[in-house]
């Protein structure tokens, strides 16, 4: 079992949540690949909306990968991009700065570059802190 971050923005993982599946990096298939059945995803939203300004810093999502396949959904003639459906856990987005000091993949000082690749591997120290803050308050 692996932990996964997704960097997505806040409208866009809502929009996941609610119809239970999982895109990353605009689409694209090969970062979905490398999920697994049963591994886990934390969405981090660094915007409200993907291309608005309105910054949130927040941990919004926690799901697990329902099962082994990737597919392609057609939302328009042009854009048909990749996802993976998840059954995500009921939480509350959880403020990135109550945890920074606490986690592996804040600790270098360039961290942030790390979530321009769109899906990163979570240590499972990190997976367990953000977890735990995402799913205490439901």
């Amino acid at each position: 079992m692996k932990y996964w971050l997704g960097v997505v923005s806040e409208e866009h993982v809502k929009k996941g949540v609610s119809e239970g599946f999982a895109q990353v990096c605009h689409g694209k298939k090969t970062p979905l690949t490398r999920l697994k059945k049963n591994d886990w995803l934390i969405y981090y939203s660094p915007k409200k909306t993907m291309s608005g300004t309105e910054i949130s810093k927040l941990f919004t999502a926690i799901g697990e990968v329902k099962d082994d396949n990737v597919f392609q959904f057609e939302m328009s003639t042009d854009f048909k991009p990749f996802r993976r459906f998840i059954t995500y856990h009921k939480s509350s987005p959880l403020p990135l700065e109550l945890v920074k000091s606490e986690l592996d993949l804040t600790k270098d000082k360039n961290w942030g570059y790390k979530l321009r690749f769109g899906l990163i591997e979570l240590t499972e120290k990190d997976f367990n802190i953000l977890r735990r803050g995402l799913l205490e308050k439901t």
